[in-house]
């Protein structure tokens, strides 16, 4: 991973660049993929959160990874570990590192955010050695909570919390947590 990318057998997972803006801003800020993250965003506040997931991802902070089909040419998804922020998040969890995704809604149902997961999942737990990893949804996010138990992830009821950054229909956050595998 000398160039921070991560491949499996049909995509591949670049570090964020400024040229996915565009993309980003076309396929991934709708209505349908933006449904259980809190909606729509203006276009500055993508261009933002881009600048960051550069920022970090170079610098030791949060990895956010394009996904591309092998072929390189084409954008389906994003990937990301993170550090646990919610402010409403019980104290456990702060900081914590957790796992999230994104995919563009044409690209649902073909199985590249599992995939795309297993590869984060697997340098989260060799290349970063982290003990356990996390992730949250909440029960309205019915394919995020499939894909959960599809990877392995154990529902952890005691950390659920309400969130007020996001609306009652995608409350409570769901907290989920995968152990280095044996």
């Amino acid at each position: 991973m000398a160039d921070g990318a991560l491949h499996t057998e049909r995509l591949i997972l670049r570090p964020p660049a400024a040229q996915d803006l565009p993309w980003l801003r076309e396929h991934m800020n709708t209505e349908a993929v933006m449904r259980h993250l809190g909606g729509v965003r203006p276009a500055d506040a993508v261009a933002e959160s881009l600048a960051d997931d550069i920022a970090a991802f170079g610098s030791g902070g949060h990895q956010r990874w394009t996904v591309w089909l092998g072929d390189g040419v084409t954008r389906v998804g994003r990937v990301g570990l993170f550090h646990l922020r919610a402010q409403a998040a019980p104290p456990q969890l702060q900081g914590q590192r957790e796992i999230g995704w994104t995919f563009a809604e044409s690209h649902w149902g073909k199985g590249y955010a599992t995939e795309a997961a297993q590869a984060a999942i697997a340098y989260a737990f060799g290349a970063l050695a982290l003990p356990v990893l996390w992730s949250q949804t909440s029960d309205s996010n019915e394919g995020s909570t499939r894909m959960m138990q599809r990877l392995g992830f154990t529902r952890r009821r005691e950390f659920d919390y309400v969130d007020p950054d996001y609306p009652p229909a995608d409350n409570p956050t769901t907290v989920w947590s995968m152990d280095l595998p044996a």
